[in-house]
């Protein structure tokens, strides 16, 4: 966060951990938050043979999963018209107590 924001006085012991793990195939999500700093947090890997191939870090972002087949079609929802497909959501972003933007990953 100092490099980012040039602020010298900022604490370097944000920890991350972990409050919820999901795994859909060959994607594991992983969500928290530090509601002392109001910052909640979701990390998207590819695990690959055991080996995490590829992270995509959310930050005080809603995030909602859907999947897509291989045909490039969303999997059809099974509950109500005008939702998205969902097979996770995120569920700590609402105790950061700040209205956060939603995000969609396909996987």
């Amino acid at each position: 966060m100092r490099m980012l924001t040039g602020d010298s006085a900022a604490d370097n012991s944000f920890r991350f951990l972990p409050q919820s793990i999901a795994a859909f195939g060959s994607t594991v999500i992983v969500e928290g938050c530090d509601t002392a700093r109001n910052i909640a947090w979701v990390h998207a890997c590819t695990v690959t043979d055991g080996i995490i191939t590829q992270i995509r870090e959310y930050f005080n972002t809603a995030l909602t999963v859907t999947r897509i087949h291989d045909s490039g079609e969303i999997v059809p929802a099974s509950s109500g018209a005008g939702r998205l497909p969902c097979v996770w959501e995120s569920s700590v972003s609402g105790r950061v107590g700040k209205s956060v933007p939603g995000l969609v990953l396909a996987i």
